[in-house]
């Protein structure tokens, strides 16, 4: 990192809050998710458990007991790392910020010297029931799988209870399944300071949105925001605080930013925030231990605790935070990314044998699929889709009973142990035997809970937003014409703004437009069509599940009459270069009339 320049510039130091050695013990109680299994149906349903094995109890509290309360994750940008902390702030309980997470680390290296031990600890914001949104310094370098903990659900850090054992004061302690860093994190000059954690089980913490792409209304210099915390309240003590804290910052323009900053904050990926009187008095700042919290505006996380200067209330300066909608296009496909082979990030492919009527799985290996698994007889059914719609982190399927025209939700229901669980079949829609086209694309409307589309027989769409639990809120009128297309087909975002798209290729000339979603209900649902292909012939079945290849952005898949799967991976381009060269993904697709 660049030290001070006279008069202006002083070193960034990360705000990752580290893990005091005190009042953490190696056992942990946690609060359990429950939940009921819905009983037993003859309805198709997949096969097996999705459920991804988590570590022990036991584990989890030892990571927790050896992350360092007063160290940050270790990064090429500062000789010295502090862990930032709310200062100027006020306590604050679980019920007015449920998203909050903990985020303990710890790696022993395999040694009993103590000496070598990495242990630290960050704040994170719980996005969906399996995502944690936090600070790519915290997670870059580090195996969060192996080493990581995650609590949630409580204001409170862990404190030694009665005969030694950790009490969690209600909350929840998870281990992580994967970790994501955005590609250009650079630990240099800390920037592109984003990351996600996908959570091993879901937890029962009430998600918050990030802003959306097109927000600038939330960075006007002079807006109010709020930053939460359990990190340092003082820039004389290294001490944490045992309660989470929040505080209210004034955001402030870029040019005030680079004036103090110059080179080093970078306008469009940075935001600052709050104010620094030089001492504690009239300070109002984030500090060490806040790293990767949330900071908050209307509702939604406008910024990500990033870095600032050493002890946090040096006049003059300001706390610095990853500027969220820059991102979002990146973070928001690593939240939206169940699959049915339950947690490598690619998403999976359901078909149906046309001959048989069995059901079948296939994997993604990233560019074509694996061998198919037998999913039982499907042969009462003439339509499944994949979807998520309750946001558990599971992949669910969706499908149409050909008889009688209902539609059912399948969909996994953990035990209270959250180690296995139990099928459920849900009846969302009834009689829907003449809608011509049925669509589960993803959050259409920016709630980031899953909602339906659906064309009825006069060629009408409706979208039917989702509440986050199999049920939907009143429809809509999307438009008409809709019976215009041979195909209609989403999941996912397509252009890279984080807003759910949609793909529909003209009857009669075979031309592809793009409907680019727009986060909003209703006729304004989708900006007016682009057109990114011509004359698309050559393929007589499509499908759209996902992010296949595991790169973060939406793909399509489409099949020729003689079988062969071709996979177009998207470039987050809403142009005629929507799609990279396609790739083939195998021969003998011609065997499936379903596609899910």
């Amino acid at each position: 990192m660049l030290m001070p320049l006279p008069g202006r510039h002083r070193r960034r130091i990360r705000v990752g809050l580290p893990l005091a050695a005190a009042g953490v013990a190696a056992a942990v109680t946690a609060a359990l998710l429950t939940t009921s299994a819905g009983a037993a149906t003859a309805l198709p349903r997949p096969a097996g458990s999705p459920v991804v094995s988590q570590p022990s109890q036991a584990t989890l509290a030892q990571r927790i007991a050896g992350a360092d309360r007063t160290s940050a994750p270790a990064t090429s940008g500062s000789p010295s790392h502090v862990s930032p902390k709310v200062v100027g702030g006020n306590e604050t309980t679980i019920s007015a910020a449920p998203w909050m997470a903990q985020l303990w680390y710890h790696d022993d290296k395999g040694t009993t010297d103590t000496s070598d031990d990495v242990g630290f600890f960050c704040g994170g914001s719980v996005v969906s029931p399996t995502k944690i949104l936090t600070a790519a310094h915290c997670v870059k370098g580090y195996d969060w799988n192996k080493y990581g903990a995650v609590v949630t659900g409580t204001d409170q850090l862990p404190t030694t209870g009665s005969g030694g054992s950790a009490d969690l004061h209600g909350g929840q302690a998870t281990g992580v399944l994967r970790q994501w860093n955005h590609p250009s994190y650079s630990a240099t000059a800390i920037d592109n300071d984003i990351a996600v954690l996908t959570l091993d089980v879901p937890v029962s913490a009430t998600p918050i949105r990030m802003t959306t792409s097109g927000d600038t209304a939330s960075y006007a210099g002079g807006t109010s925001a709020t930053v939460y915390g359990w990190g340092r309240t003082s820039s004389t003590s290294d001490d944490i605080s045992q309660t989470l804290e929040t505080g209210t910052l004034t955001l402030h323009a870029d040019s005030t930013c680079t004036g103090v900053y110059g080179s080093d904050y970078v306008a469009g990926h940075m935001v600052c925030a709050g104010t620094q009187s030089g001492s504690d008095t009239g300070t109002r700042a984030s500090c060490n231990g806040d790293s990767g919290g949330p900071l908050v505006v209307g509702g939604r996380i406008v910024g990500v605790v990033s870095w600032g200067v050493k002890d946090c209330v040096e006049k003059g300066y300001y706390s610095v935070f990853t500027k969220v909608s820059t991102y979002v296009g990146a973070a928001y496909p690593q939240i939206d990314d169940t699959n049915l082979s339950a947690g490598d990030g690619k998403a999976d492919l359901f078909v149906r044998s046309s001959s048989t009527k069995t059901g079948y799985e296939k994997d993604s290996t990233g560019s074509s699929f694996g061998a198919r698994t037998s999913l039982g007889d499907w042969s009462g059914t003439d339509l499944v889709l994949q979807a998520d719609l309750n946001r558990d982190g599971y992949q669910d399927l969706v499908y149409r009973v050909s008889s009688t025209g209902d539609v059912y939700w399948d969909h996994f229901v953990l035990n209270s142990a959250r180690t296995d669980g139990s099928w459920a079949t849900t009846k969302i829609f009834s009689g829907w035997g003449t809608r011509k086209r049925i669509v589960v694309a993803g959050d259409l409307t920016g709630d980031y809970k899953p909602d339906v589309l659906s064309v009825d027989s006069g060629g009408t769409m409706w979208l039917y937003p989702g509440n986050g639990n199999g049920t939907f809120g009143s429809r809509a009128e999307v438009g008409t014409g809709w019976d215009q297309y041979n195909s209609v087909r989403g999941h996912g975002d397509l252009t890279g703004d984080g807003k759910a798209d949609l793909l529909a290729r003209q009857a009669g000339t075979d031309d592809l437009y793009l409907y680019r979603g727009t986060g909003r209900s209703g006729s304004g649902a989708f900006s007016a069509r682009i057109k990114v292909r011509s004359a698309w012939t050559g393929y007589d079945a499509f499908d759209a599940v996902g992010d296949v290849s595991g790169d973060g952005r939406a793909d399509l898949l489409a099949r020729t009459p003689g079988g062969t799967l071709y996979l177009y991976k998207g470039t987050g381009k809403a142009t005629s270069e929507i799609f990279a060269t396609r790739i083939s993904s195998g021969t003998g697709f011609q065997a499936y009339d379903i596609w899910g």
